[in-house]
């Protein structure tokens, strides 16, 4: 227990050494790595991602998808990276960005996607987590956990299996995942922000969640889940467009 109130003090001199505030997020951050340490392994995941995934040879689909995607960075002022934008053969609607300017997006997506303000909602949904760092943060946040839950786990004795299947279900319902679903609703509303400084309708992406809603089949609570409720993310949504006067 003494070795584990050592390593919470710690922990916590550690957190208040880290915290930084992010313009765009209008509050602080827990950052003890920065997004230049997580270039080199984006850069690796995304030259692993090119070589084990089927890439859409479709021209019309890649040109949109750049198309759409440089009106968002522009808006959201990271035209001064390089991105690389690629689109992946795969039924599944979905998206990605890492730290180093690399977003995937699949043709599912495209499909479901009714129009290039939906699109340009995706994308700037993806860029507004570069933007607000949940990369660095989310990292520094698990690794800050791992060290409290370790230490924990050492001093524990015959109860250490216990203690840290507890442990490791506690801090992720109670920090990991609540943070994690923190970080999908600031990505939503910045990336509103880069639909309409790029000329899209802010209006769309509300249905666009909605198109998303109606094709999940199932999902868990959201209580349990690393993403807010459809249901969530619309009223959220709703709430702040409505609060910015756009239609």
């Amino acid at each position: 227990m003494k070795h584990a109130l050592v390593a919470a003090v710690s922990t916590l001199g550690l957190m208040l050494a880290g915290c930084a505030y992010n313009e765009s997020l209008g509050r602080n951050q827990f950052l003890i790595v920065d997004d230049s340490a997580l270039i080199q392994q984006s850069d690796a995941a995304w030259a692993e991602t090119l070589r084990t995934e089927k890439l859409s040879t479709n021209a019309a689909q890649n040109e949109r998808v750049r198309r759409v995607g440089g009106r968002i960075v522009q808006a959201a002022g990271l035209a001064n990276r390089a991105w690389d934008y690629r689109v992946f053969q795969d039924d599944s609607p979905n998206a990605f960005v890492l730290p180093s300017g690399k977003i995937g997006v699949t043709t599912g997506l495209l499909a479901l996607t009714r129009n290039d303000d939906q699109l340009a909602t995706v994308l700037g949904h993806e860029v507004g987590h570069v933007v607000a760092r949940h990369a660095a943060e989310r990292y520094s946040t698990q690794s800050t956990a791992g060290l409290v839950l370790g230490a924990v786990q050492s001093r524990a004795g015959d109860y250490s299996q216990a203690v840290g299947a507890f442990g490791g279900l506690g801090a992720q319902l109670g920090l990991l995942l609540p943070f994690s679903r923190s970080h999908e609703l600031e990505a939503d509303r910045l990336g509103v922000d880069y639909v309409a400084a790029a000329g899209y309708k802010p209006s769309e992406s509300v249905a666009l969640w909605r198109l998303m809603a109606q094709q999940r089949q199932s999902g868990a609570p959201e209580f349990a889940s690393t993403h807010p409720s459809d249901q969530t993310r619309i009223a959220a949504l709703q709430q702040y467009i409505a609060s910015r006067g756009w239609n």
